[in-house]
């Protein structure tokens, strides 16, 4: 009996301890699973910490990107957004880096001409209706040449029918930004200019005649024309054609036959005529009579101008003394080339009577006329 009574103390004591040991256990195993889980928490929430580089997906960089961009964020985000860029580029930069690699290759492959310095196929269109400011690179004028050279195109032909001295003078003083042709033998395009030296009845003709055949040109005026004539000239601007600088006083001799502080008040003081009395900036300049100087065309190109010179010009400006309109049309057209700068002066009766058959022949010809910019 007594045995029995102390197995069953014995089975009762083992009893009260599993039921006390096994809730213990328990709790232990919970406390080292909460251990083990804030651990995991703390070391996650260190690596996304500021200054740890975090890679994320393509689309997920570009979308943190637009959001930050959109959103006005920090310096500090955009600073992020920056390592984040560099430690996972994105296709878009990858895409872009094909497509630079591309377009060197081409661009090693493309011939550079004298026609790549203007984007000619743009010149149609008018970038701005208060003329074109220029910043041309300087150029040092001590020691360059100061004598007078008179240009004319001469009579020497290429094979494109282009005026030989033309070509050489390009590529001679190409370097100042002047112009004596457009060296595109390819494209059958005519540069039209006119020379405003004084009016004489006939511009506001011409500017009928060019609004009706939807050709722009460039005109080339004095201080005094645009004085004499400002409705004129408003009307050129107004109607989308280039105004260019001719000089304040057109000196007969030359800008070359004057001192460095003259020929910069005959560029800078119609210049700014024009900026008052227009809202106008031009960047075109014809030389008076066509005579320069390397040390000139230099000293022109740093006024930020470019030097338009011709490939075509006449004996069409003595009022007195006007040439046959018809043998003049027969003369223009046979002149006809790729690149062609033609000069014509405004005051002439001649040029009025034929403006509108020179441009329509030299259509049927294939040739389309560009304004000069």
């Amino acid at each position: 009996m007594q045995k029995k009574r102390r197995k069953r103390k014995r089975k009762n004591d083992i009893a009260r301890l599993i039921i006390y040991i096994i809730p213990l256990l328990c709790v232990i195993v919970a406390g080292i699973g909460v251990v083990r889980a804030f651990t995991t928490d703390n070391n996650s929430t260190q690596q996304e910490q500021p200054g740890s580089e975090r890679l994320l997906p393509d689309s997920e960089n570009d979308t943190t990107n637009d959001t930050s961009a959109n959103n006005d964020t920090t310096d500090d985000t955009l600073t992020e957004d920056k390592k984040d860029d560099t430690a996972a580029p994105s296709t878009k930069q990858e895409n872009k880096a094909d497509t630079d690699d591309e377009d060197t290759q081409e661009g090693a492959a493309k011939v550079f001409t004298l026609a790549d310095l203007d984007n000619p196929d743009g010149f149609d269109e008018r970038p701005t209706e208060n003329g074109i400011v220029l910043e041309n690179e300087q150029i040092d004028l001590n020691g360059l040449d100061t004598t007078c050279l008179d240009w004319g195109q001469g009579g020497d032909l290429d094979e494109y029918n282009r005026p030989a001295g033309c070509m050489q003078y390009q590529e001679k003083y190409g370097m100042y930004n002047a112009y004596f042709i457009k060296d595109e033998p390819e494209k059958k395009v005519i540069y039209l200019t006119m020379d405003e030296g004084y009016e004489y009845g006939c511009s506001s003709r011409i500017l009928d005649t060019l609004k009706e055949k939807n050709v722009h040109v460039v005109f080339f005026v004095t201080k005094a024309y645009a004085k004499q004539n400002p409705d004129l000239v408003r009307r050129m601007i107004d109607e989308g054609h280039e105004v260019g600088n001719h000089s304040v006083t057109h000196p007969a001799a030359g800008l070359p036959s004057q001192d460095i502080e003259t020929q910069t008040n005959e560029i800078n003081e119609n210049h700014r005529y024009i900026k008052e009395q227009f809202g106008y900036d031009m960047h075109l300049f014809r030389y008076p009579a066509g005579k320069f100087s390397q040390q000139s065309i230099a000293l022109i190109n740093n006024l930020n101008y470019k030097s338009v010179f011709w490939s075509f010009a006449y004996l069409d400006y003595d009022v007195e003394n006007q040439p046959d309109p018809a043998e003049s049309l027969q003369k223009i057209m046979s002149k006809l080339h790729p690149g062609a700068i033609y000069l014509l002066h405004a005051e002439s009766e001649t040029n009025t009577q034929i403006l509108g058959d020179f441009i329509d022949q030299a259509r049927a010809q294939g040739y389309e006329f560009k304004v000069f910019q």
